[in-house]
């Protein structure tokens, strides 16, 4: 198997027993990206030269021992919101494509200490808003399985890559489902932590309730290996949680005996596209071969998460993104006339109208006389959201259900709807809501040889739990390599 193919796990344990050196991977990872790049366009920076030093300097630790994790010498890519000191950060916008951070997100450092490569930064809807990756400033990402659809978003750009075998792994962020959907568009693994789990300093905030960064993977024992090495409580993010049972990979078990999973009959109405669903039950069927207790029962106030999270978190944007004004850092507009003239310039200019969209109805929310009737209202209908998630979670170990209603759209086919790439996120919102953890793993494809991704939840803190149900899931057999991986040539075909 060539490097780029193995996974991360393999690949340090190759490293570890001195059978590839730290700077062969770091190579064989470059060499994908500048083959694959003109097809996917999953990269928005790649640091070729800082890469390489950095491979250096971590083949001397593991040869003097200071470096034994199974990440060691590994190479990472990185969503392009997460700040990265003396490299280029640009959150997928205008408004940022000059900027270099003074400092490193903690995730992102805490993976530097585990002697990981960080050799990029990777495409990503702009602000992370959008999903589908046709929003960033850089041009849109494409699915490796076919480059005529999107890989989802707004992580986009980090599924593509990991899908494609630019990399073995990468690190995304997911608000609404930025992870856990273009992991299902593209055939990857993908893990949202319980909210608080991995600190969320470093991260360019967009809705700061609901942010959570991840990781994304080819296989759920690279996703654990990575939860457990990114996971750690952090002094600087208020919201950040101290935990004890951090070791996810000790959840990697091939059956799920004893684990009950409940089956929300909400999640299949109408607007589900009957291939995703067929597979998603498929996937249940698996499990309960696997020895898990399946059962369907009524999850109250999905038909509300949509509204609810799109209030608050376009409230928490239109607040979040107010320091971008043209005066200390960033996009500045060239002429003005006065301070308000270049505060609008430049967020005319610096913001897609994606962006725009949204802190136009946070705003707008958040207003005068419709503070109480939107915002409020929604802040209500989280802790009611979080209540019937509580209630299920004292019947259930899990929640199994679709990711998205369909599976990859074309592109350009959600850019003049809105609406449309809004409630493609049914499913994954009210996770972010009620502060749950949840994956997504593959679990078929339909007619046109698109991925299809199951989305296993849990309780608050119950990572173990949904871990090791993904885990015995993929032991029958669910991953398959893209086409663009598997050295197919650019796959273009299909509807």
């Amino acid at each position: 198997m060539s490097i780029t193919g193995m996974s991360a796990l393999e690949l340090g344990k190759k490293i570890r027993a001195r059978e590839i050196s730290v700077l062969e991977a770091t190579e064989a990872v470059l060499e994908s990206v500048r083959r694959k790049e003109p097809a996917v366009n999953a990269f928005i920076t790649v640091d070729e030269e800082g890469a390489r030093r950095r491979a250096g300097k971590v083949q001397k630790q593991i040869d003097e021992g200071a470096l034994t994790g199974p990440l060691a010498g590994v190479p990472v890519a990185v969503k392009d919101n997460l700040c990265t000191k003396g490299v280029l950060t640009t959150c997928g916008s205008k408004m940022l494509s000059n900027f270099v951070p003074r400092y490193t997100a903690a995730a992102v450092e805490n993976l530097n200490r585990a002697g990981a490569i960080v050799f990029g930064k990777t495409n990503m809807d702009e602000f992370a808003m959008g999903s589908t990756t046709e929003t960033s400033y850089f041009g849109p990402a494409k699915n490796p399985w076919n480059t005529k659809h999107v890989p989802g978003g707004s992580s986009g750009g980090s599924c593509a890559a990991v899908a494609a075998e630019e990399c073995p792994y990468a690190l995304g962020s997911d608000t609404g489902g930025s992870i856990r959907q273009p992991s299902s568009f593209c055939g990857v693994v993908g893990i949202k932590p319980t909210y608080g789990t991995v600190s969320r300093y470093g991260l360019v905030a967009y809705g700061s309730s609901l942010d959570q960064i991840g990781p994304v993977a080819r296989n759920v024992a690279d996703c654990a290996a990575v939860l457990e090495t990114i996971a750690s409580y952090d002094n600087k993010d208020a919201t950040s949680v101290k935990r004890q049972d951090l070791d996810f990979t000790s959840a990697l078990k091939e059956d799920a005996s004893g684990l009950k999973v409940g089956i929300p009959r909400g999640y299949f109405g109408t607007g589900l596209k009957p291939e995703v669903k067929e597979a998603v039950f498929s996937a249940a069927k698996k499990l309960e071969g696997c020895g898990a207790v399946v059962e369907e029962f009524d999850l109250g106030l999905v038909e509300y998460a949509v509204l609810a999270y799109y209030v608050i978190a376009c409230a928490q944007a239109s607040s979040n993104l107010a320091r971008f004004d043209g005066i200390k850092y960033g996009y500045r507009t060239g002429q003005y006339g006065g301070l308000h003239d270049l505060y609008k310039k430049t967020r005319s200019e610096g913001f897609g109208a994606e962006v725009k969209r949204r802190i136009m109805l946070g705003s707008f929310v958040l207003s005068s006389g419709y503070y109480d009737a939107y915002y409020l209202k929604a802040l209500r209908t989280k802790a009611l959201i979080k209540r019937e998630f509580d209630k299920a979670f004292a019947r259930f170990d899990i929640i199994l259900g679709p990711v998205a209603p369909f599976t990859a759209p074309r592109l350009g086919e959600q850019t003049g709807d809105p609406i449309k790439m809004y409630l493609g996120d049914i499913y994954t919102v009210s996770v972010n809501l009620a502060g749950l953890p949840g994956i997504s793993a593959p679990c078929g494809t339909d007619k046109a040889g698109l991925p299809v991704g199951v989305q296993l939840i849990g309780d608050c803190f119950a990572e173990k739990k949904i871990i090791r149900a993904a885990y015995a899931l993929e032991c029958t057999g669910t991953y398959r390599r893209s086409p663009l991986a598997a050295g197919d040539g650019l796959p273009e075909r299909g509807a």
